[in-house]
């Protein structure tokens, strides 16, 4: 059985549903959303903060105390005042605790509502034949033709019925954990095949990362991939275990709520003489005598007794080791919920995750530039500092500023202008659009700065966060691109150049750069054979960092048209 296709939903790829189509399926499906789940009351997190053993044992005993303290309080002074000083220290340390735990478990439920911005906002959608290019997302129904590109998050699950560029990736890691993006196709898998496997469906809260396509919503709301995962967590959330700490203190407080019971029973009970006597007439107990002040007294004492035995500050030292816990994870963008989980993960022996976005952030940066030196066949390299997507986070090592020759701006070029991804500032953070690989290339050419002579009026205050490459975008405007392909292994774009000639861009793997040829061919060459160094002592540092930025950048010039080269150029033109 094949997936969901334009027929089985009764819908014109070219046209789309009509709008009394559209009403009905709303009736029908619903708000494409993720369903909110009732919030806990403010009575129920209070009542929580109580549910613990040993919480209940000071809360019981400073009841008792304060009730005894009214009872005394009638005869006032001092003795009166000082009575009430040992309850209200107690409800106090609960108080603080019970705040605590509220504060903590109100702001991660806060940080879990804006976690679901990871849905996209807004869809570009056909309907009646007009493409509408910011409709709400909540209001996408099954049948809707979804238009897809670089940078856009997809609103639901939806069936790839054609593509626009020649490639479609899509990074959906965060639905399955996947560290690389997929790549997806027009072509019908079978309905039981897993999330991986579905090759042909992109899925709701996935980003695309390169290329464009053409969609078929099939499934919306709480029906989609990540409306059965939010499902799933409400369901485990219903069915809470107690960590290890809460067993543990729930053990503590029962084996000591037995001994101080017990205890403190046995002291009212000696002196039990004291308050009550009584006389025996024939062998039998007669005219007993009760004293209600020496028996509250004695029973204040077994009071005093308990409350003394039970650590009254042990609940809030915890509570406060957990809150400074939960702080520093903050700091590390960790979100936890429940204070007792950070003991939970310190009893954790063996953790068993993926890579990328957990025990890295899935950020990649440039970290050595190497390009043609003054003479052919040699190389100078330039270290970069900085590991996020910010252009002002580190230097260049020994850079040229304002004084880059026509190599290093060929470098800036090519990594500007033949490229697909985005950068952009959020809140004091910089997020990527794209791939991470080539972000982290437009992030270079921030770095690299203007080239000499150039307007440097906008800045980053003016929200323009990528200005050196809109520069470049500007001087060299792209007319055609071939998209990047795991089998060709190189991206490439035509370009109007301002120097007046066409430029064809390219930016391939290191391992490709033997295949680039031109009028410069043996530049080309020559240059390759030193970055494959023959030499293990001569750079190895520099092999490494090639490895992981993955691009060597080159340019091809095409001017006069060459009658050997002209149907391979034809070709080559017509597949961008």
């Amino acid at each position: 059985m094949e997936f969901t296709d334009a027929d089985a939903l009764r819908v014109g790829v070219e046209r789309g549903l009509s709008s009394s189509e559209v009403l009905t399926r709303h009736q029908i499906y619903g708000l494409n959303e993720l369903e909110k789940p009732e919030g806990t009351s403010l009575l129920k997190l209070i009542l929580e903060q109580f549910n613990d053993t040993l919480v209940r044992i000071l809360l019981a005993a400073a009841v008792i105390s304060f009730v005894l303290a009214l009872v005394d309080g009638d005869e006032g002074g001092e003795m009166g005042i000082t009575a009430f000083v040992e309850p209200l220290v107690i409800f106090l340390i609960l108080i603080v605790n019970a705040i605590v735990g509220i504060w903590q478990e109100t702001n991660a439920e806060k940080a879990l509502e804006a976690l679901k911005e990871i849905q996209s906002q807004q869809a570009t959608v056909t309907r009646d034949g007009v493409k509408v290019s910011s409709l709400p997302a909540k209001e996408l129904v099954p049948g809707d033709v979804v238009e897809l590109r670089v940078g856009d998050k997809v609103p639901a699950d939806m069936r790839v019925v054609g593509l626009v560029s020649s490639t479609l990736r899509v990074e959906q890691g965060s639905l399955t954990g996947e560290s690389e993006a997929v790549s997806k196709t027009t072509k019908a898998v079978e309905e039981n095949a897993d999330i991986q496997g579905k090759k042909c469906m992109v899925f709701a809260g996935t980003t695309v990362v390169n290329g464009s396509c053409v969609c078929l919503v099939t499934h919306t709301g709480m029906s989609t991939e990540i409306g059965r995962v939010h499902s799933q967590i409400q369901e485990a959330a219903q069915h809470e275990e107690d960590t290890p700490l809460k067993k543990k203190l729930n053990e503590f407080g029962e084996a000591l709520t037995m001994i101080i019971g017990l205890i403190c029973a046995l002291v009212w009970l000696i002196n039990v003489k004291y308050f009550l006597s009584w006389e025996y007439v024939d062998g039998w107990p007669r005219n007993f005598k009760f004293s209600f002040e020496k028996c509250t007294y004695y029973f204040e004492i077994a009071v005093a007794l308990a409350v003394a035995a039970i650590p009254e500050g042990l609940p809030a030292v915890i509570t406060t080791c957990l809150a400074l816990g939960t702080r520093k994870m903050a700091q590390k963008n960790a979100l936890v919920r429940k204070l007792p989980s950070v003991e939970t993960l310190g009893c954790t022996t063996v953790i068993c995750s993926d890579k990328t976005g957990t025990l890295t952030t899935n950020q990649m940066a440039v970290s050595k530039i190497v390009a043609m030196g003054s003479r052919i066949g040699t190389l100078r390299s330039f270290n970069v500092e900085g590991t996020s997507f910010d252009p002002r986070d580190g230097e260049i090592d020994d850079w040229p500023v304002g004084r880059m020759d026509k190599n290093l701006q060929m470098i800036a070029k090519i990594a500007a202008v033949c490229n697909d991804a985005s950068v952009e500032q959020s809140e004091n953070q910089f997020v990527a659009r794209g791939m991470p690989t080539e972000a982290a290339l437009k992030v270079l050419v921030e770095k690299m700065g203007f080239p000499e002579g150039a307007n440097k009026a906008s800045s980053l205050a003016d929200g323009n966060v990528l200005r050196c490459c809109g520069l470049w975008s500007e001087l060299e405007q792209r007319i055609a691109t071939l998209e990047f392909d795991r089998d060709r292994k190189s991206m490439g774009v035509m370009v109007d150049s301002s120097s007046g000639k066409k430029l064809l861009l390219v930016k391939v793997e290191d391992g490709k750069l033997q295949n680039c040829g031109s009028s410069h061919g043996m530049i080309f060459r020559s240059c390759a054979q030193n970055m494959m160094f023959p030499n293990p002592e001569r750079i190895p540092k520099v092999r490494r960092s090639m490895c992981r930025i993955k691009h060597v950048l080159t340019e091809r010039a095409i001017e006069e048209p060459d009658p050997r080269r002209s149907a391979k150029m034809k070709r080559m033109v017509n597949a961008m």
